[in-house]
């Protein structure tokens, strides 16, 4: 096969092709190091001789990347599929927390919040199993993924995504001493539908009975909700 040669390019313009691609990935949760590749080098290489060329790419790949083909129904559909599946003795075991574990995120949450990867397969998972439905329905970038049930609110609210009103589909965010900031967040699952009696049906994954379930929970100890972008 033959190799690329880059002598026609500068070393700047690849650092800033590289940093381009950083900071993109950098807005999916990925990390920049995993998109700073040969690849990347070659692109820069295409970039300095056909800019134009290179922007409409450019912009079909960030199309790609954030279109968006989850429905809230979808999502729901297969947190509820999980309803019954149920942790260990340990408080560990589920697949959630093997996939979270074993996942990119989790080492930036580990460089963020200290311990090990191996921690979270016995760690409090409601959290990662939001995260997993995401993952599983190809809406991570709209449900975002964290361990940390205040993490995964702020970047909710970050994103300017956050608010008070119960909706289906929405990641719901609860302190059960009723406070309303997100300090507070104690707890998270998703939003079946608000039941307009101060009270909204979920479903939520480690629940006071170590399993996945649906259940009815009082407004009175919502902290707010995330909302995913999601398809029609």
């Amino acid at each position: 096969m033959a190799k690329h040669r880059l002598t026609a390019v500068s070393k700047s313009t690849i650092a800033r092709a590289v940093l381009g691609a950083g900071v993109l990935a950098s807005a999916f949760g990925v990390p920049a190091a995993a998109h700073a590749d040969t690849s990347t080098a070659v692109a820069a290489a295409t970039a300095a001789k056909h800019p134009a060329t290179a922007l409409a790419a450019h912009k079909a790949s960030e199309r790609d990347e954030t279109k968006i083909t989850a429905t809230a129904d979808q999502v729901l559909a297969v947190a509820r599929a999980q309803v019954g599946v149920s942790e260990n003795a340990s408080g560990g075991g589920t697949k959630f927390q093997q996939w979270y574990a074993n996942s990119q995120r989790a080492a930036e949450t580990v460089a963020r919040d200290g311990g090990s990867r191996a921690a979270y397969l016995n760690a409090a998972w409601c959290s990662m199993f939001v995260s997993w439905v995401g993952e599983q329905t190809g809406a991570r970038p709209q449900v975002g993924w964290d361990a940390w049930t205040v993490a995964h609110a702020k970047w909710f609210a970050a994103n300017q995504r956050f608010g008070h009103e119960a909706k289906p589909g929405a990641v719901v965010f609860f302190s059960w001493k009723g406070g309303k900031s997100l300090s507070d967040i104690q707890h998270v699952g998703f939003v079946v539908k608000d039941n307009h009696d101060g009270t909204i049906s979920t479903i939520e994954g480690n629940t006071g009975n170590g399993k996945v379930e649906e259940r009815v929970r009082p407004k009175s100890q919502v902290v707010g909700y995330g909302y995913p972008e999601y398809a029609g």
